[in-house]
């Protein structure tokens, strides 16, 4: 188990899907935010969900948005203004199949001196997918009041370390409901 802490991404407005995302049925599950939250706790020995209200059905420690606007960017600064870490791991609901081997080699390859330790898939970027560091407070602050809310380029911007892996299926992303009935059928 990984003594950290873990936060899953479930504020999104899930504007592509038609309705909210995390509250779809997934795996065994009344939710796909219960699935990731379930699956997450076996990894990390805390776990929390990010999102605008607690609208889940399960119990779980939420962090709320601090802010009225909708943004990944939003939801990180909300974490490390709520929580006195140094460090978290941010998944998002929508991509199930990250595996506790992309977290563990993301942890196992992190340098000491990087703000953010961010997965690569042949997708591209996945900053939904990595560790970041206090040390990017500051500047998503500054993002924030410039209304920038691109956490690409938050990365780019900032001391970050990229690991690529060689793997689609592990970080599908369910925007779409047709990826949603896709991954319906791969999950086991």
């Amino acid at each position: 188990m990984i003594d950290g802490v873990a936060v899953i991404f479930a504020g999104g407005k899930s504007s592509r899907m038609g309705r909210d995302k995390a509250l779809l049925p997934f795996g065994d599950f009344s939710t796909l935010a219960e699935y990731q939250y379930r699956r997450v706790s076996k990894i990390f020995k805390r776990v929390y969900i990010s999102a605008k209200s607690n609208k889940f059905n399960f119990k779980a420690d939420i962090i709320k948005d601090r802010y009225i606007i909708t943004s990944p960017l939003v939801a990180l600064i909300s974490v490390f203004e709520s929580l006195n870490i140094d460090e978290v791991f941010i998944l998002s609901v929508d991509i199930p199949f990250v595996s506790r081997e992309i977290i563990d080699r993301l942890y196992r390859e992190a340098l000491s001196d990087s703000d953010t330790i961010i997965a690569s898939s042949p997708n591209g970027l996945e900053p939904l997918c990595g560790i970041y560091r206090r040390g990017i407070l500051d500047l998503a602050k500054d993002f924030l009041k410039a209304n920038n809310h691109r956490l690409t380029s938050l990365i780019e911007l900032s001391n970050s370390q990229i690991v690529e892996f060689n793997l689609s299926r592990e970080f599908m992303n369910l925007n779409k409901r047709e990826d949603y009935n896709r991954a319906l059928k791969l999950e086991v």
